[in-house]
């Protein structure tokens, strides 16, 4: 199982434009202080319902990598790094959430599509320090992107991914 997740993780990076580093990335929003370490999670059959529910979005895998972050031992925040297809070729994300289920960041850690479809940083600040009682939803309360919708959606599907996850999965950690 291990191996079959490294190998998915490694053919996602091979041709992608890697943008930023994951820990560089959480770095920026929890700290330099922090520590960062790493965890598979393999949701159960009714965990990966509820996620999928809650999220109001279809996710194909049950595993996800989630980065912890750490000051004296204490976790401070949760990295949730998601990969999706955006038109014909996937993204990675990684959604910063901290203790209290807000979604404090997002950062495109590598890019397969071609970098005109790639947000703005003026558009990725409409996640900013989103409560997890907010439904994010493009053309609502995130704005679409011109040329980009399929980035827009795609991303902020995601977004709802990693808050759903929180609540039912990380909240116990």
């Amino acid at each position: 199982m291990k191996i079959i997740l490294l190998i998915t993780i490694l053919s996602i990076f091979i041709d992608a434009k890697v943008l930023t580093g994951i820990d560089e990335a959480m770095n920026a929003t929890f700290g330099e202080d922090c520590k960062i370490s790493k965890k598979t999670i393999l949701l159960k059959n009714n965990e990966f319902k509820k996620v999928q529910k809650i999220a109001k979005t279809k996710i194909k895998s049950k595993i996800f990598q989630v980065y912890f972050a750490k000051k004296d031992s204490k976790t401070i925040g949760y990295g949730v790094l998601i990969s999706k297809k955006i038109r014909s070729n996937n993204g990675v994300v990684l959604y910063t959430i901290d203790v209290n289920g807000t979604l404090k960041e997002i950062e495109i850690i590598a890019f397969n599509e071609p970098l005109d479809y790639l947000p703005s940083k003026k558009w990725k600040n409409e996640f900013i320090n989103t409560p997890n009682s907010k439904f994010l939803e493009v053309g609502k309360n995130i704005p679409t992107i011109t040329g980009a919708t399929l980035s827009a959606k795609s991303i902020t599907n995601s977004a709802r991914v990693a808050l759903a996850l929180y609540d039912i999965k990380l909240k116990e950690f």
